[in-house]
């Protein structure tokens, strides 16, 4: 922290301005275009149409060009581009002051400080890497056991779940991802396709549900209005990794249309670890006047991934490449096909009032062979979402009030076939008998309001409520007369108010608050009873977070640094008892406080011979425990809660010289209680990898990349997941780890073409 205080104080001589010129159709000079970064105009063009922004900026920025008579268009400032060309618009057409609702689609519209990954820094690893980009977030973590399984943690929430991720909801392009039960897998997108993600932490996004861990919203690239290209990305690496990402775009005043492929495959650091996946994603939006708008998206994923499963410690010390035994034996793995579509419409009624609608689908088959079953299932999901906007005076300042709903229906189809992968002569899997054959229906409805108040320039508040309804049938197919386990569940109503407010002491220094209630209802499966019967004692957890921090931009915006404190106390926890090798009920079992601190610091200094340093770090500090848990004879209050760390830093440093980048960074990731009892401990680690990218202007239009990195170039041996409160069955060892990926690289080219 001294030295980059050091740096900012002895050379503010050596900062080099950055410069951009605006121009119409004729390449006539544009005066008075705003240039927006975050909401904010940060300077104007002069009568020449050229611009200037004094204070230092790290490229590329992602920025909005407005003017009266020109149409909004948004734009990426980089040091190979810095001139733009706007549109003219007709004199029926000025837009200035129209809200362009299906941005609500797309965006939280929190107004205290969320979290958005940008491409650029999903560029800062491998293209196969969504998780080391998310783990930078302070207060986010992802344990992942293997491409297809991830476990996203946000504030000790979601950390119980033993396998893949629920308690928080997930958006990707405004439709949603999460399903009837609160799963989320976000495996299933691709980096490259990302343009940004955003994560709101806690229950503070209203109008996309009160979770109790938070939100993600995901957004694919689209090309800018008068760009055409083609690109294609070719990776190599480690382990059999080859990866090859095309995608066609183009854009106009009226038409946009992006489709991406994706291929990639890769043999795996463990044995039977296997990946195969391949993806296809189409967007799309018409504008048919300044009033209507029209938007599509298919999304297909189609993926074959071996499940080496967790492993015991022994296991762990000796090989970490070995799978599981049984896993092994049985050669498990899943075949997932996966569709997601949606259709959106934007109406705008008038300048300050507009609504985006949406209708989506999405279809999931999914077949994966276990050691103690096969699990062969498919779920049709469909909905619909619409959002209205309406900008207004309070107090002779701009407020906003939104409003509106979102039904999720969906049917989940499930059966489970014996595996008799013992007697196929190590062939692996090999269905026997049906053993269950059930259908379950899961509806989910959420209505919101949010209205945002300026009470003073400084003073802004946000208030907003969510209520949620969602109830669950359950139909058994495989029991008949008095075993049949067909069952209802209906639960009760929930309402969850929010309360963000900023305050905004001067121009580079805010603080803000937040008090809100969210929930999270548990699966159709943990409602029953191992004998399958519905529990009706059992509900949904709910609790309140508090939160307050602030956000300060020192010397001419080059530091930025955020900070913030967060209480979050949650009731009727959820927890799920292992009854059986595959067999888990629910239970409400107590109370957990969950409280942190949070920083993010980042230092851009740029050099006036186009060299720039950017060092970074982000930390946290939490505290998460049992305040009331008994587990039949066992007291568990006042332990640590399980599979969450009390600490993880991640840092780095960025590095450019005109074409050239190096960004190296670091993940520090303290112990973890593995059981209830915190008898066992996972051991802390530390992981470092590093990526070198140079790309080059061949022609006007043609444009080449090369890349080069190295991950965990230090070798360390870590558990990169981990399964808490395992039990050994027989005299089997409990299986808790999941190891992590050693030391390995990857290398590509990128080649584009733009019209």
């Amino acid at each position: 922290m001294a030295i980059i205080f050091l740096i900012a104080i002895i050379n503010p001589l050596y900062a080099q301005n950055i410069n951009g010129k605006i121009f119409n159709s004729e390449h006539a000079p544009i005066s008075d275009v705003s240039i927006v970064l975050n909401y904010k105009v940060i300077a104007k063009t002069n009568a020449e149409g050229h611009f200037t922004l004094t204070e230092q900026y790290e490229l590329p920025l992602n920025l909005k060009l407005e003017h009266p008579d020109y149409y909004i268009k948004t734009v990426t400032l980089s040091q190979y581009k810095s001139d733009f060309q706007l549109t003219a618009l007709d004199k029926t057409e000025d837009l200035e002051k129209v809200i362009i609702s299906s941005t609500y689609q797309k965006e939280s519209k929190v107004i205290i400080p969320t979290t958005k990954i940008s491409s650029q820094k999903f560029n800062e690893y491998s293209p196969t890497d969504l998780v080391s980009a998310i783990n930078e977030t302070p207060g986010v973590f992802i344990q992942s056991g293997a491409l297809n399984t991830n476990r996203i943690v946000i504030r000790g929430v979601g950390s119980r779940t033993l396998y893949g991720t629920n308690k928080i909801r997930a958006y990707f392009n405004g439709i949603p991802i999460t399903n009837g039960t609160g799963e989320t897998a976000i495996d299933a997108f691709d980096p490259e396709d990302l343009e940004n993600l955003e994560i709101v932490k806690g229950p503070k996004a209203t109008q996309y549900g009160t979770n109790l861990g938070g939100t993600l919203l995901l957004n694919s690239k689209t090309a800018l209005e008068g760009e055409t290209y083609i690109k294609n990305n070719f990776t190599v690496g480690s382990y059999g990794l080859i990866k090859n990402s095309l995608s066609l775009a183009t854009a106009n005043e009226k038409l946009t249309f992006n489709i991406n492929y994706d291929h990639l495959e890769t043999d795996g650091y463990r044995d039977n670890s296997n990946y195969n996946r391949n993806a296809f994603l189409l967007t799309s939006s018409y504008k048919f006047n300044a009033k209507n708008e029209i938007g599509v998206l298919v999304n297909y994923t189609d993926y074959d991934a071996q499940i080496p499963s967790s492993i015991s410690k022994s296991a762990f010390e000796e090989d970490p490449s070995q799978a599981a035994f049984t896993w092994g034996s049985a050669q498990g793995y899943e075949d997932n096909k996966q569709i997601l579509t949606g259709i959106n419409y934007t109406h705008r009624f008038s300048e300050t009032f507009s609504n985006t609608t949406s209708i989506f689908y999405s279809y999931l088959d999914h077949y994966e062979p276990r050691p103690f079953n096969i699990l062969d299932e498919f779920t049709n999901g469909y909905g619909a979402r619409t959002l209205f906007a309406k900008d207004f005076k309070f107090l002779e300042s701009n407020a906003n009030l939104s409003f509106g709903g979102e039904l999720y229906k969906d049917e989940y189809h499930w059966k489970t076939i014996e595996n008799r992968y013992e007697d196929n002569n190590g062939n692996g899997s090999l269905e026997g008998e049906l053993l269950s054959d059930n259908i379950e229906k899961r509806n989910n409805l959420n209505v919101f309001a949010t209205v945002t108040l300026p009470f003073t320039e400084k003073l802004k508040a946000q208030l907003g409520i969510n209520m949620n309804t969602t109830n669950y049938n359950f139909k058994d197919e495989f029991n008949l007369d008095e075993n049949n386990k067909n069952a209802d569940r209906d639960f009760d109503p929930i309402f969850a108010p929010n309360l963000n407010v900023v305050y905004q002491f001067t121009p580079t220094l805010s603080a803000y608050a937040n008090v809100s209630r969210g929930f999270n209802y548990p699966s159709i499966e943990e409602t029953l009873t191992p004998e399958g019967v519905v529990n009706p004692e059992l509900g949904p957890e709910t609790g309140f977070n508090y939160e307050i921090g602030s956000e300060i931009y020192l010397f001419n915006s080059a530091l930025h640094m955020q900070l913030s404190a967060y209480l979050l106390d949650i009731d009727n926890l959820l927890v799920a008892d292992r009854v059986g090798e595959d067999q888990y009920i629910g239970r409400n079992a107590g109370k957990t406080e969950h409280k942190g601190i949070e920083l993010s610091v980042l230092y851009t200094h740029m050099f006036s011979n186009g060299f720039y340093i950017s060092p970074y770090v982000n930390a946290e500090l939490s505290d998460n425990k049992f305040i009331n848990f008994v587990d039949d004879d066992n007291d568990y209050s006042g332990n640590e809660l399980t599979g969450v760390p009390d600490t993880k830093i991640n840092g780095g440093i960025h590095i450019g010289f005109k074409n050239l980048v190096l960004n190296t960074n670091f993940l520090h990731v303290g112990d973890m209680p593995l059981d209830d009892a915190n008898t066992l401990n996972s051991d802390p680690y530390t992981v470092f990898n590093a990526k070198l990218s140079y790309t080059k202007d061949i022609t006007e239009h043609l444009f080449i990349g090369l890349n080069a990195g190295l991950n965990n170039f230090t070798d360390e041996s870590y558990a990169s997941s981990i399964l808490i409160n395992a039990v050994g069955f027989g005299n089997s060892e409990p299986r808790y780890y999941y190891p992590g990926m050693p030391r390995n690289w990857f290398g590509g080219i990128k080649i584009g073409y733009t019209i």
